[in-house]
């Protein structure tokens, strides 16, 4: 199984962007997403952006994650 997370582009420097989720930033290289710009939403899997994904869709799964980790905390 494979899991991606949607992050957002912060900064790019050449083929290597800035990308945040919450409070953590991270590199993570644009080879599979050159087209992708600052603001833009990715999918993030081991390091490389590999879609833009839809701001609203990234949105709503991020909201996703964070209601699965409270009602872990809650356990």
């Amino acid at each position: 199984m494979c899991l991606a997370i949607p992050v957002q582009i912060t900064s790019i420097h050449g083929t290597e962007a800035d990308v945040r989720v919450g409070s953590i930033v991270k590199k993570a290289s644009l080879w599979l997403t050159p087209q992708a710009k600052v603001g833009d939403y990715v999918l993030l899997h081991t390091g490389y952006a590999i879609a833009i994904f839809d701001e609203t869709e990234a949105e709503e799964t991020l909201s996703l994650f964070r209601e699965m980790a409270e009602k872990m905390e809650e356990q």
